[in-house]
């Protein structure tokens, strides 16, 4: 006769063994797709993965990233105000046609703008992925306007603006 320890440990294992066989059967998630190696694709791979459009690309989060990418990087009118002033997601496509990669490398690695730009995860960034950035930028073309400048504490933005603490 088995003891109640046996009993417990047999049910155990039945138990685990049920639940290998159903995930066994539990269809798998596909694969994430794999980085391109195109220096242009692997660009714009960034660029879509990494949050440039979410603040860069106008309506880009609002829309669920449905913006044409002719759009894409184009800067927004939509300011960010803080106790640093009101800032506004610049127009990288108008800048990056004013610089070259040796510029655009040595500004990533030293800048500071003022929030909500998170530019620390570019400075994470590695060489190749800065420069596949400005290289899909590039072949992207300058389109666009300008952003708005930044405003001071204190001045009040005309158009919409997020208001942070």
């Amino acid at each position: 006769m088995k003891t109640t320890r046996q009993f417990a440990l047999a049910i155990t294992i039945a138990a685990g063994l049920a639940v290998c066989g159903v995930l066994a059967q539990t269809p798998k998630a596909p694969p994430a797709p794999e980085r391109p190696r195109d220096a242009v694709a692997l660009g714009r791979y960034l660029v879509q993965t990494t949050g440039c459009n979410d603040c860069h690309t106008p309506g880009y989060m609002a829309s669920a990233g449905r913006v044409a990418e002719t759009q894409w990087l184009t800067g927004d009118s939509l300011g960010w105000r803080g106790p640093w002033g009101t800032t506004y997601a610049t127009n990288l496509r108008l800048y990056f046609a004013r610089i070259t990669e040796a510029q655009w490398l040595a500004h990533a690695r030293a800048m500071e703008p003022r929030p909500p730009m998170p530019w620390f995860n570019l400075r994470a960034m590695s060489d190749t992925d800065l420069s596949a950035i400005y290289r899909y930028i590039q072949a992207a073309g300058p389109a666009g306007e300008p952003a708005p400048a930044w405003l001071p504490p204190g001045k009040t933005p005309a158009g919409p603006f997020v208001q942070f603490p």
